[in-house]
């Protein structure tokens, strides 16, 4: 009973303690409420003059709907002609499509352009290129929201120009979607397109080496089974070289064990062996020429490949440009920019309000340290404590501390 007694005594003590501690703050915040109340309010007139004082802001924002990846009838058609194709559409396909076109709005070169379209360097006050152009990125916000959309955000002193600068993100982007292959169905016609050109200048060089070779040695009689057999060459190496890409392609994302890429060997392999069959006259070919003819033979059987090869990609490319031009690549523009009417920054109330809070902080630090200067004076021995003290928070030695 003595001990619940004596602990209930000793809580209690602590409770009028707190209290005690609790109640000394609250005396040295109201002996000290003049400065409590005159520093917020000073520093919150300051701040207010301030924020009068300074160049307001405006934003202007525009909102892109980007070309959404999606399957079209010429994809597949183009799938039919082999796995190549298809293949290499898989491997080209953007999984996030934003990104990519973040990405380009954020590059130096649409940066370049804007500088030199608005004269940004007399705009910013500076000669230097990389000054504009980190002074336009610091103004300016690409970000994707959750639905897939793209908002640009653009800060400027001029609301006009704001508004300007915002829609001309949009152009420059569009101009680089023109001449950059970006979707799937761009990176499929610039592949084909490559390979249509490297067979035309082929084609092209292949009948050079004819004509000189028919100026050469004249003209020479071929009869209608090496006719067949020229075609069937040609057809048979134009299916060769179409593999051959397959597998260059397939190369870039799978490995060599991969079930696909294997048929496609052998595959291959059967082609070349055919090809081999037909060439050396065994059983399923026949003889191509007489030996006076080899070379004019060989020369019109390149033409003839190159030919084929070149009608095939044609084919192809054809396929792909039109899946490009039907796929849904143009940027759509959600919401063109406007001149804002209302300021963006600075925030004026937002900079008071922040001023008188730090005001409000330093003043009761203040109190604390005058309320402690104060009793230290009263209390013997406590001028020697602070003048200590002082002497230690100097960098340099008097003759005393040495």
């Amino acid at each position: 009973m003595e001990e619940k007694q004596q602990s209930v005594i000793y809580s209690n003590d602590d409770t009028m303690r707190d209290e005690v501690k609790v109640v000394d703050l609250l005396i040295v915040l109201a002996q000290h409420k003049r400065l409590l109340l005159g520093l917020p309010l000073v520093a919150a007139v300051l701040a207010a003059v301030v924020a009068m004082l300074l160049p307001p802001v405006y934003r202007a924002s525009t909102t892109l709907l980007p070309p959404q990846s999606s399957s079209s009838s010429a994809s597949a058609l183009l799938s039919q002609l082999g796995g190549a194709a298809s293949l290499l559409s898989g491997a080209a396909g953007i999984k996030n499509p934003s990104d990519v076109y973040i990405g380009m709005l954020k590059s130096r070169t649409v940066s370049d352009k804007l500088i030199k379209r608005f004269d940004l360097l007399k705009a910013y006050e500076t000669e230097s290129p990389e000054k504009a152009r980190l002074r336009l990125n610091g103004n300016t916000a690409v970000t994707a929201d959750k639905s897939g959309l793209i908002v640009i955000e653009v800060d400027d002193r001029d609301r006009e120009r704001s508004a300007k600068i915002a829609n001309a993100y949009v152009e420059e982007l569009m101009n680089l979607t023109k001449i950059l292959a970006v979707t799937d169905a761009a990176q499929r016609r610039l592949f084909f397109e490559r390979q249509l050109t490297q067979a035309k200048n082929n084609l092209a060089n292949a009948e050079i080496h004819l004509k000189q070779v028919l100026d050469t040695r004249g003209m020479v009689s071929v009869d209608a089974e090496t006719q067949t057999v020229l075609t069937t060459v040609a057809q048979v190496r134009a299916k060769i070289a179409a593999k051959e890409i397959e597998l260059n392609a397939m190369q870039a994302f799978v490995t060599p064990n991969n079930v696909e890429y294997k048929r496609a060997e052998e595959e291959l392999r059967s082609l070349r062996a055919q090809l081999g069959q037909i060439e050396n006259g065994r059983p399923g070919g026949a003889r191509t020429s007489t030996p006076e003819g080899v070379e004019n033979i060989q020369a019109l059987r390149d033409v003839k490949y190159f030919q084929m090869l070149y009608e095939l990609l044609a084919k192809q490319y054809e396929m792909a440009r039109l899946d490009e031009a039907s796929n849904s690549s143009v940027i759509q523009v959600l919401d063109q920019a406007i001149a804002p009417e209302m300021r963006a920054a600075p925030k004026r109330t937002v900079i008071v309000l922040m001023a008188a809070v730090l005001g409000l902080i330093v003043a009761v630090a203040l109190a604390f340290v005058k309320e402690g200067l104060a009793r230290a004076r009263k209390r013997p021995g406590g001028r020697d404590e602070w003048a200590e003290l002082a002497a230690h928070l100097r960098f340099r030695k008097t003759a005393r501390q040495k």
